[in-house]
């Protein structure tokens, strides 16, 4: 089949070795799930979206039926998705090139090469923060227009090369008549309440004042000031018997995380009678925050996680006044 492949197409090949976590060369309808939800196709439709794809029957997908479902949709992403593989094999060649002729350089050649590799760097990360701008564009219209009143909202962004996800879930309104009011999402909003409350009082102590029902005042910032830091709060539900390998990944990317000068904060949670971690960490600006996502120690991490966590990680991030950070360190 490998060979079958047109250009733009081998890119579902990769696909599939990513999302079959079982390693039997075929994805079954979790397996689907855990990679192509997106927080806007409801469960229902992404199960009716895999038996169009499963073509075969067989309550699997092979790269075959990707390639023919996707093929009927790709548009002027067949050439982009072209020009990524032949990109792919040029990149690599040059890499190469590089490891076997660098150390024989002369110090004027190293230098050019650092440099463009510098550069080559700067112009594919540009490139992914225009393409992370439409994904979040498109999934935010989506989500718009299909919003209920009492649809609980949730937003998903694949992190580029795992299957770990970033989810913010709100939860709106619910009445015991909804279907989606049972236990597990009381035991949610219980604990999202208790985490909202702990926030109040922290702002309550920052602000060093009761509540006064009075004109706002706004604060004036000084020239080149800092204005807001992020915090950022992580939630990991870890398979039991892969907890103490957690564990250690956890601690040395939590060593690296606080090392970084753009980190002001880390501090890890563990929910009694439960396998699950909060991370909370505070970053000086969103730059910062994700200028860290690309680093190798935080890669490293997310790519354990696929084998680590029994669901995709939910993250939600928040900016909050700078000079709250510094009362309270005062």
């Amino acid at each position: 089949m490998a060979a079958e492949l047109g250009a733009g197409m081998r890119i579902f090949r990769d696909i599939l070795r990513r999302a079959d976590k079982n390693d039997d060369g075929k994805l079954s309808f979790d397996e689907f799930k855990a990679y192509f939800a997106d927080g806007v196709l409801s469960g229902e439709e992404l199960h009716e979206l895999f038996h169009t794809i499963d073509t075969h029957n067989t309550d699997n997908l092979d790269t075959e039926e990707l390639c023919e479902y996707f093929s009927q949709h790709l548009g002027e992403y067949e050439n982009v998705l072209s020009v990524l593989e032949e990109l792919n094999i040029t990149i690599l060649k040059a890499m190469d090139k590089t490891k076997k002729d660098y150390q024989e350089a002369s110090n004027l050649e190293q230098f050019v090469t650092r440099f463009l590799l510098k550069e080559t760097l700067n112009q594919l990360q540009s490139l992914q923060a225009s393409l992370e701008c439409a994904m979040e564009t498109t999934e935010e219209q989506t989500r718009q227009e299909r919003q209920g009143p009492t649809k609980p909202e949730v937003l998903s962004v694949q992190w580029p090369g795992k299957r770990s996800a970033r989810r913010l879930q709100r939860n709106n309104s619910l009445s015991p008549s909804n279907p989606q009011f049972n236990t597990g999402w009381i035991e949610e909003e219980s604990q999202w309440m208790t985490q909202i409350s702990r926030l109040q009082k922290l702002i309550d102590r920052l602000e060093k004042k009761d509540l006064k029902l009075e004109p706002f005042e706004e604060e004036v910032l000084e020239e080149n000031a800092r204005s807001h830091i992020m915090i950022v709060q992580r939630q990991m539900s870890v398979i039991e018997e892969e907890i103490e390998e957690f564990r250690l990944a956890l601690k040395q990317y939590v060593e690296s995380a606080s090392a970084q000068s753009g980190c002001l904060h880390v501090s890890i949670q563990k929910l009694p009678n439960d396998s699950r971690f909060i991370i909370y960490e505070f970053w000086e600006n969103s730059n910062i925050w994700n200028s860290h996502l690309q680093m190798n120690y935080s890669k490293t991490f997310q790519r354990s996680n696929v084998d680590f966590l029994e669901a995709p990680e939910l993250i939600t991030t928040m900016l909050v006044p700078a000079s709250w950070w510094v009362l309270n360190n005062n």
